[in-house]
């Protein structure tokens, strides 16, 4: 039965994704390809369909023509058992080319899968309390969150049991799956801000508040956040929020939203364009008419930003056990190596493995005394815990490999990149690098040290792919976007001219100064101005 929502009179004015939407809901394509697609195969499937995959977690794959789709599994705050990374080995092999991506939002991707093949999957998956469905789509997408939790010396409290309730709360709720656009979730109750909350569009972050005498742990609240090609950081609402009253908080938002998020031009639709014009004011005072008046802010918990890093061994809060983060070189790895993975975490663990918002995995609950037979497995020399500094700290999207909106290559640009920065720079202080192919930011590169944003290039040889660089991106404090520097510098050519650009800071920084607050000290223009001379001298600019 379709739901008459208010905006429906103003059906003219909307975009033809939200008329689409008015005429079916985007979790009914689940039954459509269950019973109609998966049976009758791509050739049945009409075009307008193809935008509502999404609700079930599943995109076309680059080219469309060949009927392929990549499909996302949700992992919220990335914890798995062995169990449910076996059924992700097993579905990968199985139907996937044996490739398996971890995402920046610490979810599993999937590429070469047929629509035959999606039924089984999605049961597959189930079978397991994992779920593709939701994983993209105008709906709460996978919710994010410390990987670490409930094992954390640094978190104020346990975040799983609030994770699990919020997806209790969203996964297959009609009521929520009909958003402006997507909708990301973060929730952290650690000191160093491990979900990036200021790229959400809304997120819950450690704090604590006096009240009737008594210091609660609780969380403060921030909206409208958000990447793409006009990224926005989440501004903080004047409220404080106990645990048990996070998930009636998101509701609250999520209806806000929901109620009055803009649909008639789909790229101006994300939350942070609302919350942008109305300021965090007037939000709370519409998101207290649907939720009541909570306190006003507490005392913020969260000290700095460990930008999503946990390659290393350390120890957990739990006395005798220590966690084991491993470095899974710009997020791509295999149905071999992921058994592997749920095979190690069995014998040295507790059968717990943790995805990474930068793409990386961690194997906790390793008791000391089996930590060094952990570190001696084969499989740890390529999966390392000790990875070379730029492979360690290199991020990527999927690129034109598979997507469809991707203009560039980007997993084996970025590896090539990595790879001659450590051949060719030493360095004590590692420089976060991220690539997108597309404005799309599904990489993160506004808050990478160097960004790296995917283009073509007109040339006396044609086209060619090229790219931007931004420099000074991070999420210490409030947060600050990098800064796009002008020129473009063709693909071949990227390595090279990074290495200058580096070594332009090893030389000139201060004493234990990071990149960015080399960035910000040393300014933009003296920043462009190296990049010029350094295109001028190695290669020249496109």
């Amino acid at each position: 039965m379709t739901v008459e929502w208010k905006w429906a009179e103003q059906a003219d004015k909307l975009n033809s994704v939200e008329q689409l939407k008015l005429r079916q809901d985007g979790l009914d394509i689940i039954d459509e390809i269950r019973e109609v697609y998966a049976k009758q195969g791509f050739a049945s499937i009409p075009e307008e369909k193809f935008s509502l995959f999404k609700w079930a977690g599943v995109y076309q794959q680059r080219p469309k023509s060949d009927g392929y789709f990549m499909m996302r599994v949700r992992i919220p705050t990335g914890i798995l058992n062995s169990r449910q990374a076996r059924v992700i080995a097993e579905l990968s092999e199985r139907f996937g080319r044996g490739l398996i991506d971890v995402t920046t939002r610490q979810a599993i991707q999937y590429h070469w899968l047929r629509v035959e093949n999606l039924p089984e999957m999605f049961d597959r998956l189930g079978e397991v309390g994992l779920h593709s469905y939701e994983a993209c789509g105008d709906c709460p997408r996978t919710i994010i969150g410390n990987p670490l939790a409930g094992i954390d010396p640094n978190e104020l409290i346990d975040t799983r049991p609030i994770v699990a309730e919020l997806e209790k709360t969203f996964l297959l709720n009609k009521e929520f799956s009909n958003l402006p656009r997507k909708y990301k979730i973060s929730v952290s109750a650690s000191i160093y801000n491990p979900a990036h909350a200021q790229i959400n569009d809304l997120a819950f972050t450690p704090a604590v508040k006096e009240l009737d005498g008594e210091e609660v742990v609780g969380f403060h609240v921030w909206v409208g956040g958000g990447l793409s090609n006009r990224p926005h950081l989440a501004q903080q609402l004047d409220m404080f929020v106990r645990p048990e009253q996070v998930v009636d908080v998101a509701v609250g938002v999520t209806k806000v939203f929901r109620d009055y998020g803009y649909r008639q031009k789909r790229h101006r639709s994300r939350l942070k364009f609302l919350v942008a014009d109305w300021g965090p004011e007037k939000f709370l005072e519409v998101l207290s008419g649907e939720i009541g008046t909570y306190p006003t802010r507490g005392e913020d918990r969260i000290v700095g930003w460990n930008a999503g890093y946990f390659t290393g061994v350390h120890p957990q809060k739990q006395a005798g056990l220590s966690y084991v983060g491993l470095s899974i070189p710009v997020g791509r790895t295999s149905a071999e190596e992921f058994a592997a993975l749920a095979d190690l975490a069995d014998r040295y663990g507790s059968g717990t493995l943790r995805t990474v918002n930068t793409q990386n995995i961690i194997i906790s609950d390793v008791p000391d005394e089996k930590v060094a037979a952990l570190l001696e497995e084969p499989l740890l020399k390529r999966l390392s815990p000790s990875p070379k500094p730029f492979e360690g700290h290199a991020v990527s999207c999927t690129g034109n490999e598979f997507c469809n909106l991707a203009l560039t290559e980007t997993k084996e640009l970025m590896r090539e990149v990595a790879r001659y920065l450590d051949e060719h720079v030493k360095l004590d202080t590692p420089i976060r690098i991220h690539v997108n192919g597309c404005p799309n930011s599904c990489g993160q590169q506004q808050i990478a040290d160097i960004g790296l944003m995917g283009g073509k290039s007109k040339t006396a040889q044609g086209m060619v792919e090229s790219y931007q660089i931004s420099v000074g991106g991070h999420l210490f404090g409030a947060g600050k976007f990098n800064t796009p520097l002008k020129g473009r510098v063709a693909k071949e050519h990227v390595a090279p001219v990074l290495k200058e650009l580096v070594l332009f800071y090893k030389e000139q920084r201060q004493a234990g100064e990071r990149f960015t607050q080399f960035i910000e000290r040393v300014g933009i223009e003296a920043c462009q101005a190296e990049l010029d001379r350094i295109c001028e001298r190695v290669v020249p600019s496109v």
